[in-house]
Protein backbone atom coordinates (compact mmCIF):
# COMPACT_ATOMS: atom_id res chain seq x y z
CA UNK A 1 0.00 0.00 0.00
CA UNK A 2 1.16 3.52 -0.68
CA UNK A 3 2.11 5.84 2.15
CA UNK A 4 -0.81 7.83 3.33
CA UNK A 5 -0.91 11.31 4.70
CA UNK A 6 -4.20 10.46 6.41
CA UNK A 7 -3.35 7.23 8.19
CA UNK A 8 -0.36 5.74 9.92
CA UNK A 9 0.77 3.37 7.21
CA UNK A 10 1.98 0.33 9.16
CA UNK A 11 -0.96 0.30 11.53
CA UNK A 12 -3.43 0.68 8.67
CA UNK A 13 -1.75 -2.15 6.75
CA UNK A 14 -2.07 -4.42 9.79
CA UNK A 15 -5.80 -3.72 10.11
CA UNK A 16 -6.39 -4.28 6.40
CA UNK A 17 -4.36 -7.52 6.48
CA UNK A 18 -6.43 -8.80 9.39
CA UNK A 19 -9.51 -8.58 7.15
CA UNK A 20 -8.24 -11.79 5.51
CA UNK A 21 -9.80 -14.28 7.90
CA UNK A 22 -8.82 -17.27 5.78
CA UNK A 23 -5.34 -16.99 7.26
CA UNK A 24 -4.43 -17.57 10.90
CA UNK A 25 -2.65 -14.37 11.85
CA UNK A 26 0.16 -14.56 14.38
CA UNK A 27 1.96 -11.45 15.53
CA UNK A 28 5.09 -12.51 13.66
CA UNK A 29 3.25 -13.32 10.40
CA UNK A 30 1.34 -10.06 10.58
CA UNK A 31 4.54 -8.09 11.19
CA UNK A 32 6.23 -9.79 8.24
CA UNK A 33 3.25 -9.31 5.91
CA UNK A 34 3.02 -5.60 6.69
CA UNK A 35 6.74 -4.79 6.73
CA UNK A 36 7.00 -3.87 10.38
CA UNK A 37 8.90 -5.20 13.35
CA UNK A 38 7.55 -7.78 15.77
CA UNK A 39 7.80 -5.30 18.67
CA UNK A 40 5.92 -2.59 16.77
CA UNK A 41 3.19 -5.05 15.75
CA UNK A 42 2.95 -6.39 19.30
CA UNK A 43 2.59 -2.91 20.83
CA UNK A 44 0.00 -1.85 18.26
CA UNK A 45 -2.02 -5.05 18.67
CA UNK A 46 -1.98 -4.74 22.46
CA UNK A 47 -3.45 -1.24 22.14
CA UNK A 48 -6.01 -2.50 19.61
CA UNK A 49 -7.00 -5.29 21.98
CA UNK A 50 -7.42 -2.78 24.79
CA UNK A 51 -9.71 -0.72 22.49
CA UNK A 52 -11.75 -3.77 21.45
CA UNK A 53 -10.56 -3.74 17.84
CA UNK A 54 -8.86 -7.16 17.92
CA UNK A 55 -8.93 -10.19 20.17
CA UNK A 56 -6.17 -12.68 20.70
CA UNK A 57 -6.36 -16.37 21.46
CA UNK A 58 -3.52 -18.41 22.92
CA UNK A 59 -2.74 -21.77 21.36
CA UNK A 60 0.13 -23.05 23.46
CA UNK A 61 2.99 -20.60 22.95
CA UNK A 62 1.39 -19.06 19.87
CA UNK A 63 -1.16 -16.25 19.95
CA UNK A 64 -3.56 -15.76 17.03
CA UNK A 65 -5.09 -12.39 16.28
CA UNK A 66 -8.58 -11.73 14.89
CA UNK A 67 -10.62 -8.60 14.30
CA UNK A 68 -13.67 -8.05 16.44
CA UNK A 69 -16.89 -6.82 14.83
CA UNK A 70 -15.86 -3.27 15.71
CA UNK A 71 -12.39 -3.95 14.27
CA UNK A 72 -13.84 -5.35 11.05
CA UNK A 73 -15.85 -2.15 10.57
CA UNK A 74 -12.78 0.00 11.18
CA UNK A 75 -10.65 -2.13 8.84
CA UNK A 76 -13.30 -1.78 6.13
CA UNK A 77 -13.28 2.00 6.53
CA UNK A 78 -9.47 2.12 6.38
CA UNK A 79 -9.52 -0.06 3.27
CA UNK A 80 -12.07 2.29 1.69
CA UNK A 81 -9.87 5.30 2.42
CA UNK A 82 -6.92 3.62 0.70
CA UNK A 83 -9.11 2.75 -2.28
CA UNK A 84 -10.27 6.35 -2.55
CA UNK A 85 -6.70 7.65 -2.37
CA UNK A 86 -5.58 5.36 -5.21
CA UNK A 87 -8.43 6.36 -7.55
CA UNK A 88 -7.99 9.06 -10.17
CA UNK A 89 -9.82 12.23 -9.22
CA UNK A 90 -13.00 12.57 -11.24
CA UNK A 91 -13.08 15.40 -13.74
CA UNK A 92 -16.05 17.74 -13.42
CA UNK A 93 -18.58 17.45 -16.23
CA UNK A 94 -18.15 21.12 -17.14
CA UNK A 95 -14.45 20.61 -17.82
CA UNK A 96 -15.24 17.62 -20.03
CA UNK A 97 -17.72 19.63 -22.06
CA UNK A 98 -15.37 22.60 -22.49
CA UNK A 99 -12.40 20.55 -23.62
CA UNK A 100 -13.74 19.70 -27.12
CA UNK A 101 -14.83 23.31 -27.69
CA UNK A 102 -11.42 24.69 -26.73
CA UNK A 103 -9.69 22.68 -29.43
CA UNK A 104 -9.84 24.47 -32.77
CA UNK A 105 -9.67 22.63 -36.05
CA UNK A 106 -6.49 23.19 -38.11
CA UNK A 107 -8.40 25.14 -40.77
CA UNK A 108 -9.85 27.47 -38.16
CA UNK A 109 -6.39 28.09 -36.72
CA UNK A 110 -5.11 29.09 -40.17
CA UNK A 111 -8.05 31.46 -40.69
CA UNK A 112 -7.35 33.07 -37.31
CA UNK A 113 -3.67 33.55 -38.24
CA UNK A 114 -4.65 35.20 -41.53
CA UNK A 115 -7.01 37.56 -39.74
CA UNK A 116 -4.24 38.54 -37.30
CA UNK A 117 -1.89 39.37 -40.19
CA UNK A 118 -4.43 41.77 -41.75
Amino acid sequence: MPKSILLMDKQARMLVALKDQMQSWYISSLAKATGTTYVHACNFLLECERLGIVRSEKHGKIKTIRLTEKGAQIAELVSGIYSSIRQEPAKPEAAKEQAPQAKAKPEEKEKDKEKEKK
